[in-house]
């Protein structure tokens, strides 16, 4: 069963085209939100259960699920293409009508990811920060599951997924189709704010202990650390992913 758990997860799901068969509230529970999931999916035909307490930790295992699950048909992908072209046509539409921070395509790429929470962490940030698209690997990474979908806050439902086979094929296309490819590593880089992101660019963010591959690095155009001042030598993977993402969002509101 594919859950989408937590009470804005669930809100954000039945006002997206995400397919929602069913909604479970845990009885008792009551509020704005809870009242604003029932509106929501009322409007769309969907069935609301309301079950009791043992029913729901039968269903429902995360304890911190806020007595709110939908169930989904499966998580929805999408293709290179469908991302690229998808980036390009918001890029057109915001030149043709005034400056905004979103007038180059940027699409973010996750390289073998394994922590649900940092992914669920990073999609929730790409959101904020208006990425086009996010492409994962499909071997080595953690799965769009219900405690990704919960730690993102419902970003899941709402930002373009593609998962790939062959991450080199995938940024040599990107390449073809005009974009810069940056990515976030700890050798022979330069400093984050010494690039002008204003352009096409795909951001690549690396594994949570060895950073993005040497084949991975190979490929990009540009190579991009944050640098440190403390004794350790890293930051998480969201939080240097958040850093980087609203570099590229203040360079581009100038």
């Amino acid at each position: 069963m594919n859950l989408i758990i937590g009470r804005k997860p669930v809100l954000e799901a039945l006002n997206s085209d995400e397919e929602i068969t069913q909604v479970y509230i845990l009885y008792g529970q009551e509020g704005g939100i809870i009242n604003a999931i029932r509106v929501a999916a009322k409007k769309r035909g969907i069935k609301v259960n309301q079950i009791t307490s043992e029913k729901f930790r039968q269903i429902v295992k995360d304890k911190n699920a806020q007595g709110v699950a939908a169930v989904k048909l499966s998580q929805k992908f999408y293709s290179l293409q469908e991302i690229i072209q998808s980036a390009k046509l918001k890029s057109s539409k915001t030149q043709s009508s005034e400056k905004s921070f979103g007038e180059s395509p940027l699409i973010l790429i996750l390289d073998s990811i394994m922590d649900t929470h940092n992914v669920g962490a990073i999609l929730r940030t790409a959101e904020c920060s208006g990425v086009d698209g996010i492409i994962i690997t499909k071997h080595n990474s953690a799965p769009i599951n219900e405690t990704v979908a919960k730690t993102s806050a419902g970003a899941s439902e709402l930002v373009k997924i593609c998962q790939v086979n062959n991450l080199a094929n995938a940024i040599d296309e990107l390449k073809k189709e005009g974009f810069w490819i940056v990515g976030s590593y700890l050798g022979n880089s330069k400093p984050y704010t010494e690039i002008d992101y204003k352009m096409p660019v795909a951001l690549i963010v690396g594994n949570e202990e060895k950073g993005i591959r040497k084949l991975t690095a190979d490929k990009c155009d540009f190579l991009v650390h944050i640098p440190m001042k403390g004794k350790i030598q890293s930051l998480n993977v969201s939080v240097a992913t958040g850093i980087l993402l609203f570099e590229i969002l203040r360079q581009r509101s100038l």
